[in-house]
């Protein structure tokens, strides 16, 4: 069956000595991968690599066989040109969390047209804006949403926060409670957009305790999430 379809890419792993299989988050048929034969060599490649960065953002044409292997893409184009993603340094550090934290929290192989707007839509914020300390926070947070566990936020005046529940107490009820500063930073970010969470003042410590409690939120609500191996990079860039 022929595909045509914009598509986010997720991850690529190299192949023996000149393939990719490249994961791709679609907005017709969600995950897929895709073999990508000769691309890492210069004279017999389709491809070239460069279009296969982490979150870029692509139209492609695919020969989906649906039999649970990996599928062939027959075209691809970028959807998407960014200007600074993958040129900034900074950015470009934080695209490569976001693409593992998708990695271990998106599998459904079904169209989901929200959750691929709203990736589309965030990257595109990031590639456009200068205040970017405080975007795999909220980024993180606003996930859960499409994800099915975004914080019940009834009694967000409650000094604590239990992951594994994903709501707020007035006392502290088991190991997978936080209390203190963390989640008073946490309460923070709740229904905030890009825009506003730019303007949220956080050290790098306190952005450092943020990000352990998203990845412990996941991790207790995400079956497999694997804590990003990029995490010890990122949290020593922002300050």
């Amino acid at each position: 069956m022929l595909i045509k379809t914009k598509a986010i890419v997720i991850s690529s792993l190299k192949f023996g000595e000149s393939d990719l299989i490249v994961t791709c988050f679609t907005e017709t048929v969600g995950i897929k991968s895709y073999m990508l034969k000769n691309i890492l060599k210069t004279k017999r490649r389709t491809f070239s690599p460069a279009l296969f960065q982490p979150l870029s953002q692509l139209y492609v044409v695919a020969n989906h066989k649906e039999k649970g292997n990996l599928e062939y893409l027959k075209e691809v184009k970028t959807h998407y040109l960014y200007r600074t993603l993958h040129t900034n340094v900074l950015k470009s550090s934080v695209a490569v969390f976001i693409s593992e934290i998708l990695k271990s929290s998106i599998k459904e192989e079904q169209a989901n047209p929200e959750l691929f707007k709203f990736l589309s839509d965030s990257f595109q914020w990031i590639d456009n804006n200068d205040s970017f300390a405080n975007f795999h926070i909220t980024f993180m947070l606003n996930l859960s949403s499409f994800l099915g566990f975004y914080p019940d936020i009834e009694h967000r005046n409650f000094p604590f926060f239990n992951s594994a529940e994903g709501v707020f107490l007035n006392y502290e009820s088991d190991i997978y409670t936080f209390k203190g500063e963390v989640v008073e930073n946490f309460k923070q970010f709740l229904n905030k957009n890009y825009e506003e969470s730019s303007s949220i003042h956080l050290s790098k410590n306190q952005r450092k305790q943020l990000l352990e409690l998203l990845i412990s939120y996941y991790q207790l609500h995400i079956s497999g999430f694997q804590k990003p191996r990029s995490l010890s990079i990122l949290v020593q860039l922002f300050h």
